[in-house]
């Protein structure tokens, strides 16, 4: 097919970590805003029916608890650091963006796997590890170049050419990133995602629970010198300022989903263990640039937002 009707860029600007993960269709996720600031992200993305190209753009730091379509291997590049990491859908994953992040990803689906036979258990330790080579920046250029073409032209390269180009390339860069890897660190970072993989695990299976740092640490089966190391090496921050954040997330959903006939501020807060309703007030505050009493307000009057692209 080289109709343009097969080739179409969609593109979404999202005003909530909410609409964020609608964005993204096929992935199983949380989002929990980590950094002060209005919200605003961006979403492109393209469905070749079987593979898709998505590229993301946050200003704040969200954390990303999330697990790729099942069957699928994903190659997702960071555009900060311009380091690979290859996804598949069997564990989940957890990390914290850091601010202005920008990300493209190329996701071959479950019947596409199948069909050209990847092998996918071959790459085991190698998920979510940063894999770098030379090519990827240059890989990212082209593909964000490329949605940007599709997105204007009316005479667009055929459906299967490009994804058989997608397949070859990102192999091809899989290949050299793997070429003189530390087997050390490749080995201590999976200690660590293991770590992660359960506190990831346990807040998707309970998002709405709260723990405090020894109970997290008990959920992750490790000493709390090594759930602070792992927290340190994937999020950036200390498992105290993680939880913190969380439930101040927590209360920013439940702000949004009722109205001030059905709660109030003081209510939310404390139902978050927030006890100090001043000092919530400014936390909550920092973190989303309004008061709490703002979004409660806002939430009676804003309509709900439609599909997004993620």
């Amino acid at each position: 097919m080289t109709g343009s009707s097969s080739l179409q860029v969609q593109a979404f600007n999202t005003a909530d970590v909410a609409e964020q993960i609608r964005a993204t269709p096929g992935w199983v996720q949380q989002y929990q805003q980590m950094s002060p600031g209005h919200f605003a992200g961006r979403v492109r993305y393209l469905d070749l029916q079987g593979v898709e190209i998505y590229e993301e753009s946050m200003n704040t730091r969200v954390e990303q608890n999330f697990s790729a379509p099942q069957g699928s291997l994903s190659f997702c590049f960071d555009r900060g650091d311009n380091a690979l990491y290859v996804l598949n859908g069997e564990s989940r994953n957890i990390w914290i963006t850091p601010e202005n992040y920008q990300e493209i990803a190329v996701v071959f689906g479950p019947e596409f796997v199948k069909r050209h036979s990847l092998d996918i258990a071959r790459l085991e330790g190698l998920f979510m590890a940063p894999l770098n080579a030379q090519q990827n920046a240059l890989f990212c250029r082209w593909l964000s170049g490329t949605l940007t073409r599709l997105s204007q032209t009316f005479d667009p390269p055929s459906r299967e050419a490009l994804t058989q180009q997608l397949l070859e390339d990102c192999l091809f860069i899989l290949d050299n990133a793997c070429v003189g890897l530390d087997q050390g660190a490749l080995q201590r970072r999976a200690g660590e995602r293991s770590i992660m993989k359960r506190v990831g695990e346990w807040a998707a299976d309970t998002p709405e629970e709260h723990l405090n740092l020894l109970e997290l640490s008990q959920i992750a089966g490790f000493s709390l010198r090594q759930l602070q190391h792992a927290f340190k090496t994937y999020t950036g921050m200390s498992p105290t300022q993680w939880l913190r954040l969380r439930r101040l997330n927590s209360a920013h959903r439940e702000l949004l989903s009722r109205t001030p006939t059905q709660t109030t501020v003081a209510e939310v807060a404390m139902r978050w263990s927030f006890w100090h309703l001043g000092r919530f007030s400014s936390s909550y505050r920092a973190l989303f640039k309004e008061l709490p009493s703002d979004t409660l307000k806002r939430a009676s009057v804003t309509p709900s937002p439609g599909r997004g692209r993620r």
